[in-house]
């Protein structure tokens, strides 16, 4: 019999007792659809977790490795070619063209990574002198014109060498001056006054607080390592500092080209000092007579020894200064002058090769102030029409710098002076052969002095070559500032010099101002306060005029 419809039975309801089994297979069904959904979500989370863990390790590991590679890439190598400016790399540039035949849109290599220009002033002049002008680049603050390694108020300041240091880097300084000259000492030493190079010396070595800060000091100034009883020295006292600094951990000595390159072959081993020369290495264009190291040469043999001795995570900083640029100008000898910023040319062209092999290298390339006043176009004679050009085959015909040459005057001792004068030093050696009566009185004048006839000589080139020179001093100009390797877009355009010690301390992640604290908290017992603006303050026996 049907069944009858009633309010909750649909009129066409399907009265076959089958629809009970229907029932429970439609209920099995749904339960293997729901183990399906509850199986697939699990299979996705599951595979989420994996996802998350492995992104996870992944940018654990590019993080450490990105860490070790970024320790391991922070070289740094600051160049300073003291003296030099603007005008004296066009003169260097057009004289190459001149005597190489080159075409006339050739570069040399420091035209290739020209980025800006630097402010040089010092914070009591608006003309610096090599002290305060190091001490910007390595204190990255403005001081007083003698200032080495101390803020304006004569108190000590953190340099970026002692800060690379700390940091576990490796330390160097390559230099053609004395070590112990302005330029190196502001990033090595703490005195007032750059006079005091004894007190520079012991400290370079390793006798202040923080101890041996440097691994490789390259240069001249053997003189202030030595005792005063010895020849040549210029210590007023009796220590020994090649001796003392075996306390400090220095092993390795070079005095001579034999000693470094007997070092060289397997990487010079560290920490290693080499005074190649009692006072300043020589000029460039004297320097192969006495077969001494270049500047290229000792700057190559650093990079790779440093690079071979540092640990793998560290890297280091390295200090290069084309010191004898500045004294050729002061000098006013263009061609002491000329043949100086070609080595460095040549040393910024190795150094470049070097950063392009080993990236992740900041480099920087300035100088401290210009010298000389230097300017390519001169008006010998005021009461003729100037003319439009400068003479490079003058400069061509010199064999050595105005130093030497006026050396050999004074040590002169045979029986006719001014036929040596008129045939060796201006015929075979500079090539002047229109001296007239005039210069050559003012030549053999016997009661001269060698700092008169050492700028005379240079003013006789450089008025035949049309080349000007406007002080024996410095000058106040803006310096060409380069870059190669990474980290150094924001010194793009025009920059107060303090910048770039800004920027190497930046790149480094180091702060200046820790270095500092430690310094003050233990100046009573090592730092001399003598007075700065006396002269003689160091009391050393050696005197120069080139500042």
């Amino acid at each position: 019999m049907a069944r009858r419809a009633n309010a909750t039975t649909p009129l066409l309801a399907n009265d076959d007792p089958s629809d009970s089994f229907d029932a429970d297979e439609r209920a099995l069904l749904r339960q293997e659809e729901n183990k399906q959904i509850s199986r697939e979500r699990r299979r996705l989370t599951l595979c989420m977790l994996l996802a998350i863990i492995l992104t996870s390790s992944a940018v654990t590991f590019t993080i450490y490795f990105a860490k070790v590679s970024l320790g391991r890439s922070r070289n740094v190598i600051m160049m300073v070619s003291d003296g030099f400016g603007p005008a004296s790399q066009t003169y260097a540039r057009s004289y190459l063209q001149y005597h190489n035949r080159l075409p006339e849109d050739y570069h040399v290599s420091m035209d290739e990574i020209l980025i800006g220009s630097s402010r040089t002033r010092s914070s009591d002049s608006a003309i610096t002198d090599s002290a305060a002008g190091a001490t910007a680049f390595s204190c990255a603050l403005k001081t007083y014109n003698a200032a080495i390694g101390v803020d304006r108020n004569g108190n000590p300041c953190g340099t970026i060498l002692e800060a690379a240091k700390d940091r576990g880097m490796l330390t160097g300084m390559v230099v053609k001056s004395r070590v112990t000259h302005a330029t190196p000492a502001s990033f090595s030493a703490h005195v007032v006054h750059r006079d005091m190079e004894s007190e520079i010396a012991e400290q370079q070595i390793g006798f202040y607080p923080l101890g041996r800060q440097l691994d490789l000091l390259m240069g001249g100034g053997r003189c202030f390592f030595l005792p005063n009883s010895t020849n040549g020295s210029c210590r007023t006292d009796n220590r020994d500092l090649r001796e003392e600094s075996k306390t400090k951990g220095w092993t390795t000595f070079l005095s001579t080209r034999e000693d470094f390159e007997k070092a060289v072959d397997g990487k010079i081993p560290l920490p290693a000092l080499g005074l190649f020369n009692l006072d300043h290495m020589n000029y460039a264009i004297d320097s192969e007579a006495s077969k001494e190291l270049s500047l290229t040469e000792m700057a190559v043999a650093a990079l790779d020894s440093l690079k071979y001795h540092s640990a793998v995570d560290k890297g280091f900083f390295l200090m290069i200064e084309g010191s004898r640029i500045d004294m050729g100008a002061h000098n006013n000898d263009p061609v002491a002058h000329l043949h100086d910023i070609i080595e460095y040319q040549e040393t910024i062209a190795a150094v470049r090769k070097w950063v392009a092999d080993n990236p992740n290298t900041l480099m920087i390339s300035t100088s401290d102030h210009e010298t000389g006043g230097f300017t390519l176009g001169s008006q010998p004679d005021p009461n003729t029409f100037p003319e439009y050009l400068w003479k490079p085959w003058i400069i061509e015909k010199a064999k050595a710098s105005t130093e030497i040459l006026t050396r050999r005057i004074f040590e002169y001792t045979g029986s006719d002076h001014k036929a040596f004068i008129k045939n060796e030093i201006l015929g075979t050696e500079l090539g002047i052969t229109d001296a007239t009566d005039e210069e050559l009185t003012i030549l053999t004048n016997t009661s001269a002095s060698p700092l008169e006839i050492l700028p005379f000589l240079g003013h006789m080139i450089s008025n035949r070559a049309h080349l000007g020179w406007t002080t024996l001093g410095h000058t106040g100009v803006d310096v060409n500032l380069y870059a190669d390797g990474e980290g150094f877009s924001n010194l793009r355009g025009n920059h107060e010099n303090t910048e770039i010690g800004v920027t190497m301390a930046s790149y480094l992640r180091v702060d200046l101002g820790v270095i500092t604290k430690r310094l003050e908290q233990t100046a009573d017992s090592w730092f001399k306060r003598r007075p700065f603006w006396n002269k003689n303050v160091g009391g050393d026996k050696h005197q120069e005029t080139g500042r």
